[in-house]
């Protein structure tokens, strides 16, 4: 039987979801690129796996924003939005705290959704996953940008190409019968259109996870197969050495894509690793990774001076206004307000700097120029606030910021990558009182 197609609402955006199973915890399951909940259940390995996991928990699966049966004319989605249709679903099915199993394009999601939210997250399962795609110096193992471009279009091009898609699902599990493959093309097919499977693959080749990793605190088991041939082991090795008391099992195979043998042997790992975590008593998240954003009025004294106390009183007054309307609209909570300056949380980094961008216009016809700065990076989480390193270079960020502009850290521009959002380097700076050399990059247009 086919569970029940249910759509979740994030933001303007419907997620279909599907629940399964009754046991004692919770488990969502984040997928690869495509996805289809219905045709799931014709792959022989999706279909394994899904009832696996559901015959010992309550199992979430879901369609990322812009596959599947989820809304598909979303542009292109970004990481941060992706993970947060794992909050939304998540919501949608009353799950307060779940363990999250990620495969493939999923894995990062549920890094990045299980840094922001460590108070819903119980335990993380990863395989096939990767940190980022893309060489670099320090990164060794992932592939070449102009490699990647030329897969990318390979791929789009087995769209309008008799038995493409088949040949695709072929080269991702080695060992898988014709059914199997025939199955996960329809997948594919129906999950996505042509120029959707591009532009995700777009999206994908630029993420990078990196800086998020050692702010993970849920317990972790990373699986990868010993010979996988879309995603190198090293790439399961590197996630598992730098996610905090992470264990890594490798798998002995050389399938990427799920086969009903491959799904065996991550249950056989999987299901006591989540029994063993799950039943741990939850502790108190003392680390989480927030996007800050630092706000100030330039030449607030002499603007004050110019008007007088009371109409310098009103003015304030509306500015409060208008940059609090700001930050419900982008879901920022306001931790601290001293003066003309805001200290703001965010769970997003993309949705922090468009808070910022729109706090900046909204206030150009009162005369007020602002300075705002953001970063994100690992805080300690105490009472609904936050303190840490991340916010001192925040604070460090903006104060560098010239009137009207909104500057940005490396880890910032990093975590957005594929958002749309364009930047100017401002060169590398020394932050007061902050170790080591920061590049600082302005927000051009978002």
């Amino acid at each position: 039987m086919v569970p029940e197609t249910r759509y979740a609402r994030s933001g303007d955006v419907a997620i279909a979801y599907q629940v399964l199973g009754e046991g004692p915890f919770d488990v969502v399951y984040a997928p690869g690129t495509v996805s289809h909940v219905e045709l799931n259940w014709d792959a022989a390995g999706i279909a394994a796996l899904l009832r696996g996991i559901a015959g010992h928990a309550r199992l979430i699966v879901f369609d990322k924003r812009g596959t599947g049966l989820s809304d598909r004319d979303v542009g292109v989605p970004t990481l941060e939005e992706r993970s947060d249709d794992i909050r939304a679903v998540m919501d949608a099915a009353r799950s307060p705290r779940a363990a999250l199993v990620g495969t493939s394009e999923g894995a990062p999601m549920c890094v990045v959704f299980a840094a922001s939210h460590p108070e819903r997250v119980s335990a993380l399962v990863l395989y096939g996953g990767m940190a980022r795609p893309l060489w670099a110096p320090d990164y060794q193992f992932g592939i070449p940008e102009r490699e990647c471009r030329r897969l990318i279009e390979k791929g789009a091009e087995a769209f309008v190409t008799p038995g493409g898609l088949e040949a695709i699902a072929r080269s991702g599990f080695r060992s898988a019968g014709e059914e199997e493959v025939r199955a996960l093309a329809r997948i594919i097919r129906y999950g996505a259109s042509p120029a959707a499977w591009e532009a995700l693959d777009r999206m994908n080749m630029v993420i990078d996870v990196r800086e998020v990793l050692p702010v993970l605190s849920a317990p972790t088991l990373v699986l990868h197969q010993r010979a996988d041939p879309w995603v190198p082991i090293q790439r399961g090795r590197y996630l598992a050495e730098h996610i905090p008391g992470a264990v890594f099992v490798e798998l002995d195979g050389e399938e990427h894509l799920l086969t009903a043998a491959i799904a065996r042997q991550i249950l056989a790992q999987a299901i006591p690793f989540l029994q063993d975590a799950t039943a741990r008593e939850a502790p108190e998240p003392d680390k989480v990774l927030v996007t800050v954003l630092f706000s100030d009025i330039v030449g607030s004294t002499a603007r004050a001076a110019e008007l007088g106390d009371a109409q310098w009183r009103q003015l304030l007054a509306e500015h409060h206004a208008r940059v609090r309307r700001q930050l419900a609209r982008f879901r920022g909570v306001e931790l601290d307000t001293a003066g003309d300056g805001f200290f703001v949380r965010f769970d997003g980094p993309a949705r922090g700097i468009r808070c910022a961008v729109a706090i900046r216009d909204a206030l150009r016809d009162l005369g007020l120029e602002v300075r705002l700065g953001l970063h994100t990076g690992e805080c300690e989480a105490l009472d609904g606030k936050v303190t840490g390193i991340a916010v001192s270079i925040g604070a460090r960020v903006s104060g560098l910021a010239a009137a009207g502009e909104v500057l940005v850290s490396q880890t910032v521009k990093d975590l957005v990558a594929g958002s749309g959002i364009t930047f100017a380097d401002r060169g590398v700076q020394q932050l007061k009182g902050v170790p080591g050399e920061w590049r600082l990059y302005s927000v051009a247009a978002v």
